[in-house]
């Protein structure tokens, strides 16, 4: 008999990151997605012209925000913050344009005011992640983020 078969076969593969949005198996190409008009060619998704004959499917971020299940989460709160609400809102609107022209998958759900904190939730991590940065570069403040073990998502927290 060869080694391999004295090994254990009752252990467990784990996967490196499960994202129960992003497909097992590669989508043909082109395919546009039916709500938002991202392309997805060449191995990625972005903002072309809509190609003929392309096969339509809904893409990540489009079920993400219909189940309003998001991959970044960021709680914004502090007097600074009370105190110039619509200048950092403006900042945040601005970083998402930036983000979602570079990565279609990158889009904010919503923005929810609750108890003196403010929640953003995204359809990815980057756009969670370069929110807290922008604000930490701009206002500076205790800026932290926590990423999830084998979880495609992040928590970003932002306090001045």
């Amino acid at each position: 008999m060869d080694r391999s078969s004295f090994g254990r076969k009752d252990r467990l593969i784990k996967e490196k990151r499960h994202d129960a949005y992003l497909k097992r198996l590669k989508l043909s190409e082109p395919t546009i997605c039916s709500q938002c008009g991202a392309v997805f060619s060449n191995g990625r998704w972005t903002w072309k012209e809509e190609p003929q004959n392309a096969h339509k499917i809904i893409c990540p971020a489009c079920q993400r925000h219909a189940d309003h299940y998001p991959a970044g989460i960021i709680e914004i709160s502090g007097q600074f913050y009370k105190d110039n609400k619509t200048e950092i809102l403006n900042l945040i609107q601005n970083t998402e344009k930036l983000e979602k022209g570079e990565r279609p998958l990158e889009r904010l759900i919503s923005i929810k005011d609750s108890a003196g904190v403010t929640v953003i939730k995204t359809t990815g991590i980057h756009l969670a992640r370069r929110i807290g940065e922008a604000l930490s570069r701009a206002y500076k403040g205790d800026y932290s983020f926590n990423y999830a073990d084998g979880e495609d998502y992040i928590q970003v927290f932002w306090r001045r």
